[in-house]
């Protein structure tokens, strides 16, 4: 009775495995869609376009900008888990986990695919800021408190988590001035009514090339290629200091473990290509190091509990 009992179980689980693993090996038979939140679909459209010739299929990016995300990822999570529909995502999107500024969490109603990208921050300040390095602007805005104003691109986005970050690792009095998005604080820096901000490398280089703002430090644990000649935060006094953009793509929670290994390989052979590693350097981000689905998820919910102990920390809220 017990092997009649667990042959009845078994049968319709093997059944099932079955037809995952033949509509896995048909996948894809139409065009595949990448919805893309805030921030630069470049990454997505490089990728996508390379992983499109392997599949035989188009991938669509579709941008779904607005509500910090949300719309992207709601677009996403009810969508059949299918393999069609995928999110760019990115650290907006572990952080509006933290901040609830959205009913869904990245970590628990997505399936993690792979992590494409990293690019780190650059604290750069205005050219009339006296401080040449790290330990110099610490040391002015101690002896300043309260007089030194950080730009960021809105109260809750990595440019604000960072400058908090920075603030509370260095025991700093400084005084956050949101901007509406990131090229309007940028703006702000190079005017001269903010003194400084922790801008994505791909936007800040051009200008630090350009003298329009001082490179201070990069916010990867080692110096950034994409920044040469800065020196990390974590190896010029705030030891394992660390705020990285990243770029990578998520499926719906419930997508077949076989779609989801098989978009993963194409991400990984994707960013071994010289050529499209070139192009993703020249646009301002480092390719990631191969990684699993497993591992894209561990990366995901570190990240979710980073920003969860700085924002209860720091008590921000967003209204």
């Amino acid at each position: 009775m017990i092997r009649r009992a667990a042959k009845a179980l078994f049968l319709p689980l093997a059944f099932a495995l079955a037809l995952a693993t033949a509509f896995a090996q048909d996948y894809p038979v139409r065009p595949i869609r990448v919805v893309v939140g805030p921030g630069p679909d470049i990454v997505a459209r490089v990728l996508g376009a390379k992983m499109s010739d392997a599949l035989g299929q188009p991938i669509v990016i579709e941008p779904r900008p607005g509500a910090g995300g949300t719309i992207a990822a709601q677009s996403v999570a009810t969508a059949p888990p299918d393999g069609y529909t995928l999110l760019h995502a990115t650290a907006s999107y572990t952080i509006n986990t933290v901040l609830q500024t959205s009913p869904l969490d990245l970590s628990r109603d997505f399936a993690a695919v792979g992590l494409a990208t990293t690019s780190p921050f650059v604290l750069v300040v205005h050219p009339s800021v006296p401080a040449k390095n790290l330990t110099e602007l610490i040391a002015l805005a101690k002896a300043n408190p309260g007089k030194l104003n950080y730009a960021s691109s809105g109260i809750g986005t990595p440019p604000h988590l960072a400058g908090e970050l920075f603030k509370s690792r260095a025991g700093l009095d400084i005084v956050h001035v949101p901007y509406r998005e990131a090229n309007s604080g940028l703006n702000a820096v190079i005017s001269g009514s903010v003194e400084m901000m922790f801008s994505l490398a791909s936007t800040a280089q051009p200008q630090i090339a350009g003298g329009t703002v001082r490179g201070i430090a990069v916010t990867s644990l080692a110096p950034s290629p994409l920044v040469p000649g800065l020196p990390a935060i974590a190896q010029s006094g705030l030891a394992d200091f660390e705020v990285i953009g990243w770029n990578g793509f998520v499926a719906p929670k419930g997508t077949p473990a076989a779609i989801i290994a098989r978009l993963n390989a194409l991400i990984r052979a994707g960013l071994e290509d010289g050529e499209l590693r070139a192009r993703l350097t020249a646009a301002g981000y480092e390719p990631a190091a191969a990684n699993s689905p497993e591992e894209f998820a561990r990366f995901i919910a570190a990240d979710i509990g980073k920003w969860t102990q700085l924002v209860t920390k720091a008590n921000i809220k967003v209204n």
